[in-house]
């Protein structure tokens, strides 16, 4: 047990970077972290949304895994055998960027390396920065099981994607095929459809006339991509339309290029939208696909991977798509056939990783056949397995995703990454799909691509678990997962796939519940964003306020699924709060005598406010407990700052000072106890969101154990619940606090003794007051106290009614009207000059016109807040002039 040396070594100073210094390391030496696989204990697993590995984390990040904490800490405190798995994402196409971009830097590209030697670099970029994202996760005090550490990349998760694709290959549920993808010419490489960015921009409509094949006249198209019309291998009207209905089965000829095309009739075409006909490009436009299928049309690609123009462009050839595009647009204009160019707003694809505007663009690759897939998972929202969104309308949001996804392109032309298992033989190109080459190996060579890494991370709750091993013993006994945090930003590309490889693979949900959160915008409610300069490093956070302080704020600062603007302001106010608790504690332990846990002794007699200290832990635990097993952690921050800060520091402390600094050894005792008793299971209650500066102060208080990270979480003790003296308390506190009110009201100060007179409505009540005379004595320093039944109220007096009792503070000895209408008299010129100043400026126009408009709505609240004091003060004069 602790001695009183010990206990009074906490610094007179809270500071956060002083107890954070070496703490996470001592929890790791500790193991307190580690998952136990005690049997006898009821397992909780989360897996962490595997962070990319490429660079820092952000404020997002931060929150998300804070949040994570919170129910990890709390559930071990609980009693469960938790683990909360980490690990990090390759992030194919990310980190490819960065080492190429390191390697450009050193004047070399992947190219002069080959394959192999660029791999191994970007597992070197790899090592680096993981341990980059492990020291944050350290300074964010993450309890996190690296024994378990997984990468999506490393042995076993290949095992596991191997199985899965060589599985749904199998099933029939991946094919390879030549499909109109979304492409980055920046990147070279395949997109799904939710890693691309939809932007407004400005463009145009180009308004063209092919000429009819047999001179007979024109028909008229608009498209917003001219360049591509050099692939257009026919043009569409719908085969209704009493405009077009005679020239389907004719031909056009296409201009520039000369080739004739034919005209033909589509249910697809709009008759209501332009001319009512479309030119048909389809290599590079999914719709004009669609329709190219329907009538056997050729697929001509008239652009290179890198956006170039090709040799199919003929005279383009070699030119960028945009550049292409303004020659083209002159030449048509030249020759008479483009006639108009019409501006026009519209959504256009950029590649969420490079920026570059996307390519529909046609291409061999890899899918996965979704409808399934899908269905199954849409199948398990409508039984008793289902999983729990919370909030629960972005279940809504999953469903829409899942009912209207298309098949998922899941191959990436890169070289980082895990490499599709399916082998061409070099003679007769026949294919196969297995983990090794058959045989002859030396005839078969693999296919380039790798996997979309959203591929690998679909499998993560799992794959990290052992599986394809079934009988891996943390898979048996982790899987499924309880609860998945993530922001709703990513529902599409990593919930959704976890849950439909989830029921495929192993026949369970993956997780039980999905904690959805918004995103952490700036003060201005901006996103973050390199390009607005206004993203804040978490790390700078925690070297000013300390991560305590930078947690709480972000756990606490919204409700489940929106979004938090970050204000440094309310992380000091926090940084504030932890500063309270930290001088609460050091008055307590510097109270408590050198007290041991096991002289901790509540059954002695308790006061009111003992009492009353100890039903209000009972009902923070009950209510914090319930609240937070349902997420609603901006509720239990609410909860807990109050308990604290009022209930604990305000009133029990300054209360307990009266038997501390007493005569009576017993109430001394009594009120140790009731103070190491309630700061211990306070601490115990805040830790998962504070864990630093609870530990400290744990670690310094008389307790049981090792570490608060492995202490019982409270329960609620019925028999330390008195709601009777919760009732008294609560007079006690109306009372001095009516009365403090008063003495504001008329500037007297709490130091100068006073008259005070308390009229109780029944004997009952009376009672409680005077059993409990030397707490108003002490909190409303009365000269002469007068209490009862019957007090008649004095002609002159300043009154307030509490329930059950009417105060009177007779005006003589209280205040000298005169003197204070003089003082008000003075504060009402400052406030009417005030009030003159604001609205002379307001009523300039040159001003109002002329300054910016911040400082216009600036001075407009001042003069709300000038007029305000200014009625305040002038109200009270007359108040005090009446009596």
């Amino acid at each position: 047990m602790e001695t009183q040396d010990q206990q009074l070594s906490m610094p007179t100073k809270y500071d956060p970077n002083a107890i954070e210094q070496g703490r996470y390391k001592w929890w790791l030496e500790g193991k307190f972290f580690e998952a136990t696989n005690d049997k006898e204990k009821e397992p909780y697993t989360i897996v962490i949304p595997p962070p990319n590995v490429t660079g820092k984390l952000h404020l997002g990040h931060a929150w998300d895994t804070a949040l994570q904490d919170i129910m990890t800490r709390m559930k071990r405190m609980q009693g469960y055998d938790v683990l909360w798995l980490p690990g990090m994402d390759h992030a194919g196409i990310a980190t490819q960027a960065k080492v190429d971009e390191k390697l450009r830097s050193q004047g070399i590209s992947r190219y002069d390396l080959g394959r192999e030697k660029f791999v191994e670099e970007t597992w070197k970029w790899k090592e680096e920065y993981a341990e980059h994202i492990r020291q944050q996760w350290a300074k964010v005090g993450l309890g996190l099981d690296y024994s378990r550490e997984r990468f999506t990349l490393d042995e076993g998760l290949s095992d596991a994607v191997q199985k899965v694709f060589i599985d749904l290959y199998n099933k029939g549920l991946i094919y390879r095929g030549e499909y109109i993808i979304n492409w980055d010419p920046a990147t070279k490489t395949a997109l799904s459809d939710i890693e691309v960015i939809h932007k407004d921009v400005q463009g145009a409509f180009y308004h063209m006339r092919y000429p009819l094949a047999d001179g007979s006249g024109h028909i008229e198209i608009a498209t917003t991509r001219p360049e591509t019309m050099l692939g257009d291998t026919a043009v569409a009207v719908h085969p209704e339309d009493d405009r077009y209905r005679h020239l389907i089965g004719k031909k056009v000829i296409l201009p520039i290029v000369g080739r004739e095309i034919p005209i033909v009739g589509d249910d697809y075409v709009d008759m209501e939208f332009g001319s009512g006909a479309v030119k048909i490009t389809p290599a590079h436009d999914p719709n004009d696909f669609e329709i190219g299928n329907r009538h056997n049309l050729e697929r001509i690609l008239v652009m290179n991977e890198d956006g170039t123009m090709n040799e199919k462009a003929d005279k383009y050839n070699g030119m960028d798509r945009f550049d292409c595009r303004k020659q083209i647009v002159k030449d048509l204009q030249d020759s008479g056939v483009l006639f108009k160019i019409e501006e026009h707003m519209h959504s256009v694809g950029h590649s969420e990783r490079s920026g570059a505007v996307v390519e529909p663009y046609l291409s061999t690759q890899w899918f996965v056949k979704m409808d399934t897939l899908a269905e199954e998972a849409v199948k398990l929202q409508k039984g008793e397995n289902k999983i729990n969104f919370v909030p629960d309308r972005f279940e809504t949001s999953y469903l829409r995703w899942m009912e209207n996804t298309r098949d998922w392109c899941i191959s990436r032309q890169l070289w980082w990454g895990h490499r599709i298992p399916a082998w061409y033989h070099n003679e007769t190109g026949e294919m196969y799909v297995g983990k090794e080459a058959p045989e002859d190996s030396e005839n078969w060579t693999q296919e380039e691509d790798v996997l979309d890494t959203w591929f690998s991370s679909a499998l993560w709750p799992f794959s990290t678990m052992g599986w394809p091993d079934l009988n891996a013993e943390d898979f048996k006994r982790y899987y499924p997962t309880n609860t998945l945090v993530t922001g709703y930003d990513i529902i599409g590309f990593w919930v959704s796939r976890m849950i439909f490889q989830g029921l495929e693979f192993t026949g369970e949900r993956p997780f039980k519940d999905v904690l959805i959160h918004g995103l952490v915008r700036d003060a201005d409610g901006r996103k973050m964003s390199k390009s607005l300069g206004n993203g804040v490093d978490p790390m700078d956070v925690i070297e000013k306020y300390g991560s305590d302080s930078l947690r709480y704020f972000l756990t606490t600062g919204s409700s489940p699924g929106q979004d938090l603007r970050f204000s440094f302001e309310k992380v000091e106010s926090v940084w504030n709060f932890a500063n309270k608790i930290w001088n609460a504690s050091r008055f307590a332990l510097m109270n408590m005598d050198g007290m041991t846990y096991d002289e901790i002794d509540l059954s002695g007699e308790k006061s009111v406010a003992d009492k009353w200290i100890l039903t209000r832990l009972n009902e923070t635990i009950e209510t914090v407990t319930r609240l937070a097993d349902r997420y609603e952690f901006g509720e239990v921050g609410r909860l807990l700052y109050n308990f604290i800060w009022d209930d604990f520091c305000d009133w029990y402390i300054e209360m307990a000072k009266l038997p501390l600094y007493g005569e009576d050894e017993a109430a001394k005792k009594t009120t140790r106890s009731i103070l190491a008793y309630v700061l211990d299971n306070t601490m115990r209650l805040l830790h998962p969101f504070m864990p630093f500066i609870t530990e400290e102060i744990w670690q310094n208080l008389p307790h049981q154990g090792e570490s608060i990270t492995v202490a019982a979480w409270p329960t609620v003790d019925d028999k330390l619940t008195d709601k009777g003296a919760a009732e008294e308390m609560k007079l006690l506190v109306d009372i001095i606090r009516a009365v403090r009110n008063v003495r504001a009201e008329v500037n007297t100060p709490m130091s100068k003794q006073i008259n005070l007179m308390l009229k109780a409505k029944d004997a009952h009540t009376l009672t409680i007051i005077e059993k409990n005379q030397s707490y108003i004595e002490k909190f409303c320093n009365p000269e002469k106290l007068e209490m009862g039944t019957d007090v008649e109220a004095p002609e002159k007096a300043m009154t307030a009614v509490v329930t059950g009792v009417d105060l009177y503070l007779p005006l003589e000895g209280l205040i000298n009207i005169e003197e204070e209408i003089a003082r008000l008299q003075k504060e009402l010129d400052k406030w009417t000059k005030e009030v003159s100043r604001v609205q002379g400026k307001l009523n300039n126009e040159k001003f109002v016109s002329k300054a910016p408009q911040k400082v216009v709505d600036e001075e407009k609240e001042k003069e709300k807040d000038y007029l305000e004091k200014q009625a305040t003060v002038k109200a009270r004069i007359e108040e005090l002039k009446s009596l």
